[in-house]
């Protein structure tokens, strides 16, 4: 039997959305777009759609705790992909998890309010997702209100603010941050990519939509992404940040539910 090509695999950590838009629906439709192959590990189930989160059920921590060792006993996983973890003892297993398995490459993509503005992290769990999984983070990837509420301060409205908000998480230990402007005004969208090695300055036209559910998953699977790929971190968060700027532009070209619809993740195909 012919052997097939060697394809790089990320995995994802994360919620279920099951309107397909975020979670690890929107994780696999990234990876499958940018050429990666995606592995999963569910952390909670929601009930939602384009309007609004109705419910959420949690997935048991031991359960979490089997399928990450189901998925780094057999596959060669080359980068993770962290979103939505809701509860303390999910974090927890979580954590334990990565280490066990020496989980390299990870992305953390601090999940706490959905775009519709349902709440998705329990307030108790903020210091445990701080203390255990941010220092095992090579990236955490926060929009500014996730980063104020990590740092329990107000949201940065400037970008030297958002550098400074930045500079504070590095220290929280992980290696770089991604503090993501997008809830910011003006003309461009501007995110800063934080390293002790200095700042990046990555900007983008601001795409006038309301189809931006899934927009911080989408970024943060990107970047993992380019990281299984073998690219170097800021080449990772550029090639991101192209990507998903093009799949909000094209978001208007598909007419999906009644409130806020998903980004276009194949944009390049159709």
């Amino acid at each position: 039997m012919t052997q097939g090509r060697t394809i790089p695999i990320a995995l994802t950590i994360a919620g279920s959305d099951s309107s397909g838009g975020a979670g690890v629906e929107a994780d696999l439709k990234t990876f499958s777009a940018l050429g990666v192959y995606g592995a999963t590990v569910i952390t909670a189930l929601t009930a939602q759609n384009t309007r609004g989160v109705t419910a959420i059920h949690d997935v048991p921590p031991d359960f979490v705790a089997r399928a990450m060792d189901a998925v780094f006993g057999d596959l060669a996983v080359a980068a993770v992909k962290i979103g939505m973890l809701s509860q303390p003892a999910v974090i927890e297993a979580v954590a334990a998890g990565l280490e066990r398995h020496g989980a390299r490459n990870v992305v953390l993509d601090p999940v706490m309010i959905a775009t519709s503005g349902a709440s998705l992290l329990a307030a108790p769990a903020l210091d445990v997702l701080r203390r255990a999984i941010v220092p095992r983070a090579l990236i955490v990837t926060p929009n500014l209100p996730e980063a104020a509420a990590l740092l329990g301060g107000r949201t940065a409205q400037s970008e030297g603010e958002m550098r400074e908000q930045g500079e504070r998480l590095l220290a929280l230990g992980c290696r770089a941050v991604l503090i993501k402007g997008g809830h910011a005004q003006g003309a461009e969208s501007v995110d800063l990519l934080v390293q002790t090695a200095g700042v990046l300055r990555l900007a983008a036209p601001r795409v006038a939509t309301a189809n931006t559910h899934g927009t911080g998953c989408t970024l943060s699977s990107a970047i993992a992404a380019g990281l299984a790929q073998g690219r170097d971190l800021a080449s990772a968060v550029g090639a991101a940040k192209d990507y998903v700027t093009a799949a909000i532009a094209a978001a208007d070209r598909m007419r999906i539910g009644s409130g806020r619809g998903p980004t276009h993740h194949f944009h390049a195909w159709w």
